[in-house]
């Protein structure tokens, strides 16, 4: 019996004995696994106590010297999380910040807090990077927007021209200047990251893109897009640079039309078929250009060159832009991306972005998901811990250089900042020298501020919203006078003399007049798009537009046509009836740059940054 007991006793210790070994290499296998709750249980070991602090933290230390530091303390799971551009609205917790130690956040057009006033911008971001303090290393977000003619999702910013316009002005000083203003008004509300500017080069007026670019002239593109970024990356206070984003590489304004899988039309998700030649003498000259001003970030396009989508394209980012040029700063992908490298399997499309040469993810939904690719993909060795560490140090050094780390949270000290009375002048200016005159061959111009009798009509004369354009307020823009402004109606008002009387109807209904008005101003033009929206085969003038300028020819003596458009429409059917037609492109909130040069204030000097024929 006593025996047996001996057997038994050794029996069940052996039994322990292999299930503590069990338990041990389950466990362990369990943390080389990687999984997102296993990392956010990880012990807090080198949390700076007190006032103490690491050498990452110490700002006398030089950017790379910084980067090396927080790199070497970092687990793979806090790399990864650097790797990751979540739209916040997509966001399943807050905390999640926290747990998944996220990187960057972003939002997209229409991604608003509520309310959308600078405290409510101020309070949602700071809440964000509140987060981030309650991680083990406490690494700053980046937190982007689409900011491609002023602080565009904020109501009450200054709107200035969009990218086509400012092309016309031919003005590097004057763009640097709108950079300057646009960061500040960024700053003011916390955002450090400016998804802009846009150096495509329009070959394809069809694009619902094409008032995004400086035109189609690469030196033009490559002149403006340095004077942009100048100005978003230059500071003269201790806040952060706002860091700029040149997109789209490469090639995105010149995609084929008709070569899109997208559900959607998307042009500039399509095919681009151009030589190596073509890509390289015209396409690549702006980015060239961005690279040598210092340019922080570059996003890859929605397209693909020769079959193969542009955030998989290893030759052209890792050989060309990375080895070739010498890009030091991130590549980020634009949204999903990286998905559509191949839609029906999110782990090679993620393998092959990364490998190609994507630092940063757009995700912009699944994030946890992409944890899972990330985390399995290292564990196999699909992508290696040198591209993982190469991908994350350049993202920490944008973060560094830029000064994130010494502030990343903001106050209604700088509301101010926002919607200045000098941005506004700015913003007036730029419209001024934007205006292009297209046809005066009787010189009607400029007005008399005296004449007795002025009609006005139109659907774009008292729509601010479709002044603006797109990605104002909403991705695909606004109708209406939303956002404060001067409508091109309310500056005629403003500026003719007392004595003048100024008619308006938007579809030109003036039953009442029998004798013609002096002058008639028709205001007509595009709605408000975007992309996708904005991709349209046939650009001309709307039936409504049509009937307005035929009621107004038969109202007044002398008719302008004055065209609100993102790009050149057809216009060679009402030509010969017209005694003048103007483009002012989408000016923004500040309809009275587009007065200031009618009537003569100040003289016509934009040119066509774009080929527009109107005969």
């Amino acid at each position: 019996m006593l025996a047996f007991m001996k057997i038994k006793y050794i029996f069940l210790l052996l039994t322990g004995l292999f299930a503590l070994i069990y338990w041990s290499i389950s466990s362990a296998r369990k943390l080389n696994e990687k999984s997102v709750s296993t990392y956010s249980l990880e012990k807090n070991e080198d949390q700076p106590k007190n006032n103490s602090k690491l050498p990452y933290q110490d700002s006398s230390l030089s950017s790379e010297e910084r980067v090396n530091n927080l790199l070497s303390r970092m687990t793979e799971s806090e790399k990864i999380g650097q790797m990751a551009l979540v739209e916040r609205k997509y966001l399943g917790n807050i905390n999640d910040i926290a747990q998944y130690k996220l990187g960057a956040l972003l939002s997209g057009a229409g991604s608003l807090p509520e309310p959308n006033t600078p405290q409510g911008w101020t309070q949602m971001i700071n809440s964000f990077q509140e987060q981030t303090q309650q991680t083990r290393l406490q690494i700053p977000l980046l937190y982007g927007v689409d900011a491609v003619h002023g602080h565009g999702n904020l109501a009450g910013a200054t709107i200035f021209p969009h990218q086509i316009g400012l092309g016309a002005t031919h003005d590097e000083n004057l763009i640097k200047r709108i950079g300057e203003a646009v960061a500040k008004e960024l700053r003011a509300t916390g955002i450090y990251w400016n998804f802009a500017p846009s150096l495509d080069i329009a070959t394809d007026n069809r694009w619902g893109r094409t008032y995004e670019t400086f035109g189609s002239n690469p030196d033009l593109v490559s002149r403006l897009g340095r004077a942009l970024i100048q100005g978003l990356q230059t500071t003269s206070t201790n806040e952060p640079i706002v860091m700029a984003t040149a997109k789209h590489y490469l090639g995105a304004g010149a995609t084929k039309w008709g070569t899109s899988t997208n559900q959607f039309y998307f042009l500039d998700q399509g095919q681009s078929t151009i030589t190596e030649e073509k890509l390289r003498s015209t396409h690549l000259t702006p980015f060239k250009a961005a690279i040598s001003e210092g340019v922080f970030s570059i996003m890859a396009g929605l397209h693909s060159w020769n079959g193969e989508k542009m955030a998989g394209h290893s030759y052209l980012l890792t050989e060309v832009l990375k080895n070739e040029l010498g890009f030091k700063g991130f590549i980020v992908s634009d949204w999903h991306g990286v998905n559509q490298i191949n839609p029906t399997n999110k782990y090679e499309s993620v393998v092959k972005a990364i490998n190609s040469g994507i630092d940063m993810v757009m995700i912009p939904d699944d994030y946890k998901e992409f944890f899972e690719v990330m985390y399995e993909a290292l564990a196999k060795e699909d992508i290696s811990q040198k591209r993982l560490n190469d991908a994350v140090s350049r993202i920490l050094l944008a973060k560094f250089q830029i000064g994130l780390f010494e502030k990343s949270f903001t106050d209604q000290e700088r509301f101010y900042e926002i919607d200045l009375l000098s941005h506004k002048e700015l913003a007036r200016e730029a419209v001024r020298k934007s205006v292009v005159l297209l046809k005066d061959t009787e010189h009607v111009l400029p007005l008399s501020k005296n004449n007795s009798h002025i009609l006005v009509a139109g659907s774009s004369a008292d729509n601010l919203g479709r002044q603006s354009g797109g990605w104002t307020i909403e991705w695909q823009g606004i109708n209406g006078n939303q956002i404060p402004g001067t409508t091109i109606l309310q500056a005629i008002k403003q500026t003719v003399d007392t004595t003048t009387v100024v008619e308006y109807s938007e579809e030109a209904k003036f039953p009442q007049i029998t004798d013609l008005a002096d002058i008639g101003i028709a205001v007509v033009g595009e709605k408000p798009y975007a992309e996708g929206e904005g991709d349209q085969e046939k650009l001309h003038l709307s039936t409504e537009d049509l009937l307005v300028i035929e009621r107004l020819k038969q109202k007044s003596k002398k008719l302008i046509v004055l065209l609100i458009c993102g790009r050149p429409i057809d216009i060679k059917n009402i030509n010969h009836d017209i005694d003048v037609i103007i483009t002012a492109w989408l000016p923004g909130t500040q309809g009275s740059g587009v007065t200031d040069v009618i009537f003569g204030d100040h003289p016509f000097t934009g040119i066509l940054p774009i080929a527009w024929p109107i005969e």
